[in-house]
């Protein structure tokens, strides 16, 4: 893949592509990755390139082979109080988390090694997570006498389960790959070497289709979670209404009925 230059500024992040693929790398190895405010602000304005960009169809989001990302940098959260956890910079620093999660083109984490506290938080808001079978999740911040603050109750129920969420929060625990699996936190397990190359292809294979019925699927996917099934259907049918005024609509049936790869 080959670097993209405007992003040469980043301290925390190296970006490069390969086609309609963007691969976001956090580069933070001293501190295996922990995710500080330099990193959110960067990761930040790189999602909203990466948004604006027509010629980007889907972005990797990954670390190391050690860590994809250790939690949230202690450091900066120490000597924290009510008030400045609250009104001040962290807060906007958590409010920014937010914005990762709301991108409306697909972010796939590929994760290695450890994906704990807020790093486990981070893969969350991606839509697709591809696991190393080195990779080892959790929300151990129960440990640091707090509790996550950026999803890990919520995604993190959504996703595996009250039972589940409550042994991971309220221990500390760490999931491996074979384990989160099997509880539906993540898509697939790949030998490490092949974590990078499988999210690649799956990229690939997303960014080459319609975009516009990728942003819908992602859409309906997602309300999934916050309606109830009656306004669920109701925004899925209109989505998929809305789709046979494109130019993919009128290109993917014709290919079909003509027997021939379409042209999106």
């Amino acid at each position: 893949m080959t670097p993209i230059t405007p992003d040469a500024h980043y301290k925390t992040l190296t970006m490069h592509h390969e086609e309609r693929v963007c691969l976001i790398t956090l580069n933070r190895p001293h501190a295996l990755n922990a995710l500080n405010h330099t990193l959110i602000s960067e990761l930040d304005s790189a999602l909203t390139v990466y948004e604006a960009d027509p010629n980007l169809g889907c972005v990797i989001l990954t670390g190391s082979d050690k860590a994809f990302a250790a939690g949230v940098d202690v450091t900066e959260m120490r000597h924290l109080t009510f008030s400045t956890a609250f009104l001040g910079e962290f807060d906007h620093f958590l409010l920014r988390w937010d914005r990762v999660a709301a991108r409306r083109k697909p972010l796939i984490a590929a994760v290695a090694g450890y994906a704990l506290g807020g790093g486990c938080e981070l893969a969350m808001m991606c839509d697709i997570i591809i696991a190393a079978d080195t990779a080892q999740f959790g929300q151990p911040e129960i440990k640091l006498g707090i509790m996550p603050g950026a999803g890990g109750t919520q995604r993190l129920t959504r996703a595996i389960g009250k039972a589940k969420a409550m042994d991971l929060c309220l221990t500390g625990r760490l999931m491996d790959a074979k384990e989160a699996l099997g509880c539906g936190l993540i898509s697939r397990i790949v030998p490490h070497n092949e974590v990078l190359t499988t999210a690649l292809d799956i990229a690939t294979q997303i960014a080459s289709a319609p975009s516009l019925a990728v942003a819908a699927i992602k859409e309906s996917i997602c309300a999934a979670d916050n309606t109830s099934l009656a306004e669920g259907l109701r925004l899925e049918r209109r989505l998929f209404q809305a789709l046979f005024g494109t130019p993919d609509q009128h290109e993917g049936m014709a290919a079909f009925c003509e027997k021939r790869p379409p042209k999106f």
